[in-house]
C-alpha cells in the first residue's frame, strides 16, 4: 500500500508521535496481497464521530434489523396477491423464475441476513442511509483496521476484536464461499477466518466438495444475480431446499433491493409500515432514509402528481432545474450495476440533456431491473489528518466521510451488535464517496 497525498492538502499537522505511528502500522500491516493490490492514503488517526452521530448509528442497528422483518413480511404477504401484490411483483421484477422461487422457500421463509451495513453519509442533519447491504465486502478490513488502531492506542469502536466476535457470533459454525465474481474479498475472507481461530474453512465453489457440505452451514461470499456463473451452485441449493444444508445471507434476492428505500415513502404502503413498525423506529428511519420514489414507466392518471415533487409525469421531472434536480436516480439491485457507485447519476451534476437520457434509461428499465430516485445529500466537509510520505508529516485534509457500520445478528431474535465502523474519507470535491487511492479507509471512535 502507498501513502499519498493531495497537492491542495492543507496546513501541517506536527505531532511527534505521527512518524511512530505511521511506522508502527506499516510494521503490522499484513502480507502483500491481503488487499488485492487496493491502494489508500495512510492517517495516523481513526476517524472522531461526534457523540450525537454515533448514538445514531447504535441506534440504527435494530431499528434496521426490524426495518428487514417488515420488508420480509410484505414481500411475503403479497406472493398470493391481494393488497400488497403490487409490492411482491415489483420486487420480482427482472429475475428469473428460479430465483423468484429460491426466496419463497417455506425452508427460509422468516430467515433474515446476518449482518446489515448500510451506506451512510454524515451530513449536518446526521446520518442519511444510501444504500443497504446484507451481503457487503470490507468485514476483514474493517476487523484489520481496528485491531490495528486500537494497538495503536485508538479507543475504536466496536474495540480491537468487535468485528470478529460479531461475526463469529452471527456465524457460529459457517463455511465461508467465496466466489469468482467476489474474489477481490477472498484474501480479507482468509484473514477473518485466521482470526476465529476455530478452523473455519474458506472454500471456492468450483473446488469445494459438496458432499463434505452435508450437515453444515454456509456463509455465501457471491451476488444472486451470478448466480448462473457460481460452479456447483444447483447442487448446492438442492441440498438447501433439502435441508442438507443452510445457507446465509438466504436466497432471498428481493431482500437485497434499494427499492425499499424509496418504497418507505410510498403512501401507499404507510399504513403497513405503521403497523409493522414501532414508533421509534418509524421516527428514526424517517429521519435517515432519503425521501425517495420508484421509477414507475406506468402511465400517471391525468390528476396524478409525483409526490413531493409538484410535477405529474417523468417528462416534467427531467425538465427540473439544476437546483431542483437534487436526486439521485440509481439502480435498484440484481444487476452488475447495483454495486460499488456503479448505475448511478446524480441529477444536478448532469447537464439537462444527460438528466433526461438518465431518466429515460431508468423508466426504460422498469418491467426488467427496476430503478429508484432520491433525494441527494452531500455529505458535510470535515478536516482529519492524512500522511504525507514526501514530507514525513501528517496534513489536515478537507473531506468527506462515508460511514458503514457493520451490525450483527445475534442468537436472539432482537440482539443487534455492532462490530465497528468502516469510514471512506474522501476528498471533498468527490460526491460518489467509495474506496478509491485519493481515499483514508479508517476505524471510528467516538468523541
Amino acid at each position: 500500500m502507498k501513502a499519498r497525498i493531495r497537492k491542495e492538502s492543507g496546513l501541517h499537522l506536527f505531532d511527534m508521535n505521527d512518524l511512530e505511528r505511521i511506522e508502527r502500522f506499516r510494521r503490522e500491516f499484513p502480507a502483500e496481497g491481503f488487499f488485492q493490490d487496493k491502494e489508500w492514503v495512510m492517517s495516523p488517526r481513526a476517524f472522531a464521530l461526534p457523540e450525537e452521530v454515533v448514538g445514531m448509528i447504535e441506534a440504527l442497528g435494530p431499528a434496521l434489523r426490524r426495518f428487514q422483518r417488515a420488508c420480509n413480511r410484505m414481500y411475503m404477504e403479497g406472493v398470493d396477491g391481494g393488497e400488497l401484490g403490487w409490492v411482491t411483483a415489483l420486487l420480482d421484477q427482472g429475475k428469473p423464475e428460479s430465483v423468484v422461487a429460491l426466496g419463497r422457500e417455506r425452508a427460509w421463509r422468516d430467515e433474515l441476513p446476518g449482518v446489515i451495513r448500510p451506506d451512510l453519509m454524515m451530513t449536518e442533519d446526521g446520518v442519511k442511509i444510501a444504500e443497504l447491504d446484507s451481503l457487503p465486502g470490507g468485514i476483514g478490513l474493517t476487523a484489520w483496521l481496528n485491531e490495528t488502531y486500537a494497538g495503536l492506542g485508538e479507543d475504536v469502536i466496536g474495540g480491537a476484536t468487535g468485528m470478529v466476535e460479531g461475526f463469529r457470533r452471527a456465524f457460529p459454525d459457517e463455511v465461508i464461499l467465496v466466489s469468482r465474481e467476489s474474489a477481490d474479498y477472498e484474501p480479507e475472507m482468509r484473514w477473518l477466518a485466521g482470526r476465529l481461530g476455530d478452523g473455519r474453512e474458506v472454500l471456492n465453489p468450483w473446488s469445494m466438495d459438496l458432499k463434505g457440505l452435508e450437515g453444515r452451514a454456509v456463509y455465501r461470499f457471491f451476488e444472486l444475480f451470478d448466480l448462473a456463473n457460481v460452479e456447483q451452485s444447483e447442487g448446492l441449493l438442492g441440498m438447501a431446499r433439502e435441508g442438507q444444508v443452510r445457507i446465509t445471507p438466504p436466497i432471498k434476492a428481493y431482500l437485497e433491493e434499494k427499492l425499499w428505500l424509496a418504497l418507505f415513502w410510498s403512501t401507499a404502503l404507510t399504513g403497513h409500515w405503521e403497523r409493522l413498525l414501532e414508533e421509534g423506529d418509524l421516527a428514526l428511519l424517517r429521519r435517515c432514509i432519503p425521501e425517495g420514489w420508484v421509477v414507475d414507466a406506468t402511465e400517471m392518471p391525468v390528476s396524478g402528481e409525483i409526490r413531493g415533487l409538484g410535477v405529474a409525469s417523468w417528462d416534467e421531472v427531467g425538465e427540473l432545474g439544476r437546483k431542483e434536480r437534487e436526486l439521485v436516480v440509481k439502480v435498484s439491485g440484481f444487476s452488475e450495476l447495483g454495486w460499488g457507485s456503479r448505475g448511478v447519476s446524480i441529477g444536478h451534476d448532469l447537464s439537462q440533456g444527460e438528466w433526461k437520457e438518465a431518466l429515460k434509461e431508468a423508466l426504460a428499465g422498469y418491467g426488467e431491473r427496476p430503478f429508484l430516485m432520491q433525494r441527494f445529500h452531500a455529505a458535510g466537509v470535515v478536516e482529519h489528518p492524512a500522511w504525507d510520505e514526501a514530507a514525513g508529516v501528517a496534513r489536515l485534509v478537507r473531506s468527506r466521510a462515508r460511514l458503514c457500520p457493520y451490525y450483527f445478528a445475534g442468537s436472539e431474535e432482537e440482539e443487534v451488535v455492532l462490530g465497528g465502523i468502516l469510514a471512506t474519507v474522501c476528498p471533498a470535491d468527490k460526491k460518489l464517496l467509495h474506496g478509491m487511492r485519493d481515499a483514508m479507509m479508517l476505524p471510528c471512535v467516538a468523541g
